[in-house]
């Protein structure tokens, strides 16, 4: 399998905010935020394995911003990292300020998928070959993330946990 750059998976999803996606502050629900980052991830996921995919965790979520209502909402994604059948998608949102068009970071989550055949089992995927600064940044960081988050579940013991050793000693 040929490696693929973050960039072959970038999905870029801009919507408006409608008065029924809303809580009563005017502001859109956290849960519709979820849904849409969840899409643009799956696009990008499913970009870079050719494969159906299906979410796996969401690792990470921040609501650093409220999305007011009416406003202009972009999700970009990007497979951060891939795994031997996984790939972390780092995903972030930006709101537009409607005057001017400028763009202001409003919120961040990273989510993983598995990519699957038809019957439902995992299946290998091409590797990452990260090439800017922030890409090489994300993806050094990813194994961090896997490790931290398969140590949480039980599933790795502490000791083998060669990344976070790293950082605490």
């Amino acid at each position: 399998m040929t490696a693929k750059t973050p960039e072959q998976s970038r999905t870029i999803m801009t919507d408006l905010v409608l008065p029924s996606e809303t809580n009563p502050l005017n502001n859109l629900f956290g849960g519709e935020l979820l849904a849409r980052m969840d899409r643009a991830a799956s696009i990008s996921a499913r970009r870079h394995s050719r494969r159906i995919v299906v979410t796996a965790s969401v690792n990470h979520v921040a609501f650093n911003r409220a999305v007011p209502l009416g406003s202009v909402v972009t999700v970009e994604a990007k497979v951060s990292r891939a795994f031997r059948t996984s790939m972390e998608v780092y995903i972030d949102v930006w709101t537009e300020d409607r005057e001017s068009g400028n763009r202001t970071k409003a919120n961040e989550a990273i989510y993983t998928f598995v990519a699957v055949d038809d019957m439902g089992r995992p299946v290998e995927i091409p590797e990452l070959r990260p090439e800017t600064d922030l890409e090489k940044e994300r993806f050094e960081a990813a194994l961090r993330r896997k490790q931290l988050s398969l140590v949480l579940a039980g599933k790795m013991k502490p000791k083998d946990a060669t990344e976070l050793k790293a950082i605490f000693e």
